[in-house]
């Protein structure tokens, strides 16, 4: 990029965020991460500490200080969204926020899903419902982010950008224990619970969000794009790819009517479109191309 930029990033502290800290470092960037305080940020790093979720704190911790871009890893409800749209109106020219494919939780379709599927304008705020409540805010993932899209996208004067980010894979420092699941079920010949009508869904590889993240926060497009690799994967793909450093495993798929179901198994297909991001000017690559270097990676048998 021509210009370096003063880039604030919430959250930045784990998996995505570290790497997108990293990132925005290697392209010259000046770099300010916000949290609570519970990890401290890499050398040539900025911190301030803050409770994103405490307007006060917020507002009084930043000070005077402005920033060319903000990028949220951490947004999660519209209360959240509505607080930070307050604090940062007028302090950044843009704010880009972290979402996620769980947005199409309602959709079904047998093409990829486009970003017009849902549209953060006609989408209703609930500010009332109990966001505080870890419980209800884990069962209403996909709801949260919605809301939280809608708030950043109402009215004019807040230029926002929402990065809808495919299943991520990838990287030793993997925290979902997903992949390990099914490197267990594998190992023990446990079966592996999925749909009866197992859908395929998309992806993205850790170190490409991170670049995607990265890029987006020095472009000015607006409103929401699908980060994805091309091409949807199976449950039974995935499963291949761990097997292979399994030896001796067995994998044994148990098809279920109604009830719980493995990781990465889905009765809906809602695999996101990525062409808005090829136009704007980022490629993703393939999905099958990443995934064996992914799977290594988090189960320990990486370079």
């Amino acid at each position: 990029m021509e210009k370096a930029l003063e880039v604030l990033v919430i959250g930045g502290s784990r998996y995505v965020g570290k790497r997108l800290v990293a990132r925005l470092l290697a392209d010259g960037h000046r770099v300010t991460v916000l949290n609570r305080g519970s990890s401290p940020p890499p050398a040539g790093v900025e911190h301030v500490r803050a409770d994103r979720d405490d307007e006060w704190s917020l507002t009084d911790a930043l000070g005077s200080r402005v920033f060319d871009v903000v990028v949220d890893q951490v947004c999660y409800t519209p209360r959240q969204a509505a607080i930070a749209r307050r604090v940062f109106t007028g302090r950044t020219r843009r704010y880009v926020m972290t979402s996620t494919v769980e947005v199409y939780e309602y959709e079904d379709s047998d093409a990829l899903v486009r970003e017009e599927a849902v549209d953060p304008s006609t989408v209703p705020v609930d500010a009332g419902l109990p966001w505080d409540d870890p419980a209800f805010l884990e069962a209403h993932y996909g709801e949260g982010k919605r809301q939280a899209e809608a708030v950043l996208a109402a009215g004019p004067g807040f230029a926002s950008a929402v990065v809808r980010v495919a299943h991520v894979l990838g990287g030793d420092d993997d925290f979902t224990g997903r992949l390990a699941h099914y490197a267990e079920r594998i190992r023990t010949g446990e079966p592996i619970a999925v749909p009866t009508a197992n859908r395929p869904a998309t992806y993205v590889y850790v170190e490409e969000i991170a670049g995607f993240l990265a890029w987006a926060a020095g472009e000015d497009f607006t409103g929401p794009v699908n980060a994805a690799s091309s091409g949807a994967l199976s449950t039974e793909e995935l499963c291949a790819a761990v097997a292979a450093h399994v030896p001796g495993g067995r994998t044994e798929f148990r098809p279920v009517e109604v009830g719980e179901v493995s990781p990465f198994s889905f009765r809906r297909f809602y695999g996101m479109d990525n062409a808005r991001a090829a136009r704007l000017g980022f490629t993703f690559s393939a999905a099958r191309q990443w995934l064996p270097r992914a799977v290594a990676e988090t189960l320990g048998k990486g370079d």
